[in-house]
């Protein structure tokens, strides 16, 4: 069973760079076919996607937030890590890592417990 840990900080300024790190058990960020993203959800609002990058360590990113987005990994601890440049207020939210995968031929998906994020001075 793969399992997914959100850590970083819960309060960030307004302009700086809000880093999260998404710890992985359970299974490698290598393994075939595996996705690995974040996903956040503001207060009020929907699930939003961010980005993700793949177990060959290509990276996809949201449109809208492709400019100041920026997701890597790190193969040797087994996590992956979500960047957000200047950020505003409009970026507090929950922000949760989650991986979509096949068991066989059977799509999975995993999701960490999530994190709240608030941006303010």
């Amino acid at each position: 069973q793969v399992q997914l840990q959100e850590s970083g900080p819960g309060l960030v300024k307004p302009s700086q760079t809000l880093s999260l790190t998404c710890t992985v058990s359970g299974g490698s960020i290598t393994t075939n076919y595996y996705y690995w993203g974040w996903v956040r959800q503001p207060p009020g609002k929907g699930l939003e996607w961010m980005g993700a990058i793949a177990y060959s360590g290509s990276t996809y990113y949201s449109p809208s937030l492709k400019s100041h987005t920026s997701i890597s990994r790190d193969t040797s601890k087994n996590q992956f890590t979500l960047q957000l440049s200047s950020v505003t207020p409009e970026d507090t939210a929950v922000y949760y890592c989650a991986a979509r995968g096949y068991i066989a031929t059977t799509p999975v998906t995993y999701w960490g417990q999530g994190t709240q994020v608030t941006v303010s001075s």
